[in-house]
């Protein structure tokens, strides 16, 4: 029966294009199997959907509508033709799914609605509008921050990621300002999104700030000339009409003329025949099976099924109907225990007081053996306590003795027929092994992620959860606080960290059992059985070590750099003939750009001058001001960065540094380092390598470095087959000076270093896909004769080019690219369009040759502890093509020989190269000795 919209009602509003994209970047690339046609968003759009009218069932909700943007030119862009002029194009795979949300929305008998012209926004507020004055209620399901000044009277938003509703003090949170002064703020801070330029320089703090203390923008910038900030003052001055368009462009149109009401949004039930009839032809199999037994109509035949998404993955308990149990003593524990063997297997994450897993104290353990029924073991948390803040140092009631509890987990942990996962092992290994036990075996969730879908997105406990399973993670924010307030987790009160840890090992439980089953169907199972998963215990071994470093070398460097950074600034001012702040670009773009008049000066939309690397690498072929800058900023870096920093992560415990790898990080397999980075100490320069000799081996040892030599080249050499690089390896010739005689005409024995160090240059940068500018800039040459040097290169080695050419169309065709060992990395913005497209051509090409050489090195990494099990040596760092390890002083010359058997053959059995892989080996006291 139809009802007139009035007082009692309660309107959904939902944002359509909020769905759709969530959906499509939460989702991994699905096509129907009948046709190809892309899917996955309208997978997840549909999902999203269902849950909402689930969710919503018995509900006060009396009128519905999804809200969807026609077009992209709106009556905005007639008032500011650069409006949303930054946005990247559509996707090229979400382009056909965007009428089937449409029609996906219809099925489930839900109104849809949009208006060419106007964004999905003003139709909201319009509604909203409308809603209030009827004296009904409205939410607007929506994270958008700007609807947010619609907000209050009987309006309200719900963010459906996060689970929160949005009222006035929630507005104020965001903007530091309640609704009515949204906007406002937005005319002042702009956004970089929209293209909204506002008021250059002010943020959303600073304008919220502003509104707070003149109660307007109008009143605010009438009264301008009151402000006692100087800059801001001018630039409210000089920007007051361009502030007012943007106001203009902010605010939501809430009056617009709708061709249907309210009553014609009013909740209705889906058609069952029409609604499974949408769902069999997008081959949807499992989510047509849920709503056919829901509707009680029969199941069609799904002949073709879509490739599985993993929204399509088999059905567990609810989130919210997830049963999560506190074990307080050892009779409770048992059974856990006893579930995990009978099940053979468990999900296992620690709880800790800190991220530095050779510091961190084990607070508690969260187990889970069956999707929805976990439990947390809390076994150091803190007294809340009166006496202060922090509480006090007893330990709580009602927890496991840490000693007996090790001690009962112990054999589980360690028993081989019994399957641990975790999410992110490597840091729960450590701890573990700081208690005596050694974790094994194990799947880790993250690198089940990171081997099939390396390149589309990252791997993360909550990203995947939320891509996986649909399901926002509890946040550990407001268990811990922030800034000088913020606790550690052994402060958190036990009720509160039970749920929050067994969530994390049901969420890592529900994640393994979609992610590996995939494996198989990716074709990536050796990958990560062969290459990801073993690496792990290597990893967490060579970061227990960790390194010697010499705090007094580098409290020696850092007081040279500031002396030589002193030097390097006053003839940086003699050159600008006065004294300013070298550290400031502004003021550096000022003197180079407006006083010493250079030309290339561009300025932002801050209104600066661009000063970065690239700015000032060309602008120092011709005058000495920027070269002496760009040292000053080098020593800078190395100062702050290197020498200042690392004597902060001197371990007091150990005396040496302990870096922590990342190997989910780079798309390519390459390895990533952090607190501190040691891959990424500058070694061009005579300063960065000094950095090096801080790098000490303890004594009575030396440090012995192995580095793979050209084994990008090599495997370059090998997969493009270039029969004279290949020769030149085989024959062990310089290659640099090779393809400088094979570019220039040059004959060996004529050889000068200028032309092989141009040839360098080349070789190198054809594999990155440098440009004519790139090499100009690098070889500071004219860009004519750059791009000459690389258009003869191609010549003299046309199947380089044939590779690229044809690495190109794979990419292109697959959206992926493979290392020889099957390792696939994805390439989903390859056939995008503008400013990205040259940078994805780029990444693809490179991706097989750098990623091969990962493959390499972290197979060399996997066979190493054994090889070396039986010599005084450890394996202390990896450093792209490099391993660092500390040996005894009589074993230099065992650990060289067995290391580099190792490293040489690390292909084998599983690639034969065309080409033989050499590494060169050094030694000395210290890290620059030894490289």
């Amino acid at each position: 029966m139809s009802t007139t919209f009035g007082k009692g009602c309660h309107l959904h509003l939902i944002d359509g294009s909020a769905f759709i994209f969530r959906a499509y970047h939460a989702l991994p690339p699905l096509t129907r199997k009948s046709d190809g046609l892309p899917i996955g968003a309208v997978s997840g759009f549909c999902n999203m959907l269902q849950r909402y009218v689930e969710g919503n069932a018995g509900s006060d909700v009396t009128h519905v509508a999804v809200i969807f943007d026609k077009g992209s030119h709106t009556f905005r862009n007639d008032m500011y033709d650069q409006y949303k002029a930054n946005r990247e194009a559509m996707p090229e795979d979400l382009r056909p799914q965007m009428p089937l949300t449409r029609e996906a929305t219809k099925a489930f008998n839900i109104a849809c609605e949009e208006i060419e012209g106007f964004e999905a926004d003003d139709i909201i507020a319009t509604l909203a509008r409308q809603a209030r004055e009827a004296g009904g209620r409205c939410t607007i399901i929506s994270s958008d921050k700007d609807m947010m000044q619609l907000v209050g009277d009987g309006v309200e938003m719900y963010d459906a990621m996060k689970q929160k509703r949005i009222d006035r003090d929630g507005v104020f949170e965001k903007f530091g300002v309640f609704p009515e002064g949204v906007v406002d703020v937005q005319a002042l801070a702009g956004d970089s999104v929209d293209n909204v330029p506002g008021a250059p320089g002010i943020g959303i703090k600073t304008a919220a700030l502003l509104i707070n203390e003149y109660g307007n923008l109008e009143e605010l910038l009438d009264r301008a000339e009151e402000i006692k900030q100087p800059k801001r003052r001018q630039t409210l001055i000089d920007h007051r009409a361009q502030i007012e368009l943007s106001k203009r462009l902010v605010t939501l149109d809430g009056n617009m003329s709708l061709d249907f009401t309210l009553d014609d949004l009013e909740v209705r039930d889906p058609i069952a025949d029409e609604l499974i009839d949408f769902l069999a032809r997008m081959e949807f199999r499992t989510l047509t099976k849920r709503i056919s037994e829901a509707l009680d109509a029969p199941m069609p035949e799904i002949k073709d099924v879509a490739i599985a998404a993993p929204s399509d993955a088999p059905e567990a308990i609810a989130f919210e109907d997830a049963a999560y149990t506190c074990v307080r003593d050892m009779a409770a524990l048992q059974p856990w225990i006893d579930h995990a063997y009978e099940r053979g297997y468990v999900a296992v994450d620690t709880e800790t007081t800190g991220l530095n897993d050779m510091r961190a104290d084990l607070v508690g353990i969260s187990l889970c053996t069956e999707a929805g029924k976990a439990c947390y073991i809390p076994l150091t948390h803190k007294d809340a306590g009166t006496d202060d803040l922090f509480g006090s140092d007893d330990l709580a009631d009602g927890q496991i003795n840490l000693e007996a509890a090790i001690a009962a987990l112990k054999p589980l942990l360690e028993d081989q027929s019994v399957m641990k996962i975790g999410q992110n092992m490597k840091y729960d290994a450590k701890i573990f092994s700081r208690y005596g036990i050694d974790i094994a075996p194990f799947d880790d969730t993250m690198l089940l992620s990171y081997a099939q879908h390396a390149g589309l997105h990252n791997h993360g406990m909550d990203a995947l959860s939320e891509r996986y399973l649909n399901h926002t993670p509890i946040p550990i924010k407001p268990l811990l606080g922030t800034g000088k307030s913020a606790i550690t987790f052994d402060r958190v009160p036990i009720d509160q960290a039970t749920d929050y840890a067994a969530e994390d090992a049901d969420i890592t439980l529900r994640l393994w059992q979609v992610l590996k089953p995939s494996l198989h169907a990716a074709k990536t199972t050796r990958v990560y059985e062969t290459m990801e998963r073993p690496l792990v215990p290597v990893l967490a071994q060579m970061e227990r070590y960790g390194i010697k470093v010499d705090r007094d070398t580098l409290s020696r460097m850092s007081n040279a750099f500031a002396q030589k950074m002193a030097g390097l600034e006053a003839e940086i001012h003699e050159f600008a003939g006065r004294p300013f702040n070298v550290g400031s670009p502004a003021q550096v773009g000022e003197i180079l750009f407006d006083e010493m008049g250079l030309e290339g000066g561009k300025k932002g939309k801050n209104g600066k001058y661009a000063t970065g690397a690239d700015v000032l690498e060309d602008l120092a072929t011709e005058h000495e001001l920027p070269r002496r800058v760009l040292d000053w900023r080098q020593l800078s870096k190395l100062k702050s960065t290197y020498t200042d920093a690392l004597q902060d992560h001197i371990n007091p415990d150990t005396g040496r540094v302990h870096t922590s790898y990342s190997i989910a990080g780079a798309s390519t397999g390459r390895l990533a380092s952090t607190d501190p980075n040691l891959q990424n100490i500058p070694i061009r320069s005579e300063e960065g390598r000094r950095i090096r000799e801080a790098f000490i081996a303890e004594e009575g040892k030396v440090l012995v470095a192995l580095d793979y030599s050209q084994i990008e080249l090599r495997i370059l050499a090998h997969v493009a087959d270039i029969d004279s690089l290949k020769q030149a390896f085989r024959d062990g010739q310089d290659i640099h000076a090779m393809t400088a005689s094979e570019m220039f005409d040059v004959p060996l024995d004529e050889m000068t270093p200028d032309v092989r160090r141009q040839a360098k240059a080349i070789n190198f940068g054809v594999i990155y896909g440098i440009s004519g500018f790139g090499l100009a800039r690098n070889l500071r040459i004219p860009r004519s004769e750059a791009q000459g040097f690389i258009d003869r290169y191609f010549e003299r080695f046309p199947g380089i080019k044939e590779y690229m050419n044809d690495t190109t169309a794979f990419a292109k065709a697959h959206d992926r690219v493979e290392t020889l060992f099957g390792r696939v990395i994805h390439t989903p913005n390859i056939n995008a369009k503008g400013p990205h497209a040259g940078f994805a051509k780029r990444a693809a090409i490179n991706a097989p040759i750098q990623g091969t050489a990962a493959d390499i090195i972290r197979r060399a990494m996997i066979r190493m502890p054994d090889a070396i099990a039986d010599q005084p040596a450890k394996m202390l760092l990896q450093v792209h093509d490099e391993l660092l390890f500390e040996v005894d002083e009589g074993g230099v010359d065992k650990l060289i020989k067995t290391a580099k058997d190792v490293m040489e053959n690390a292909a084998d059995p599983v690639v034969k190269l065309d080409v033989p892989l050499i590494v060169d080996a050094g030694q000395g006291a210290n890290w620059a000795e030894a490289h």
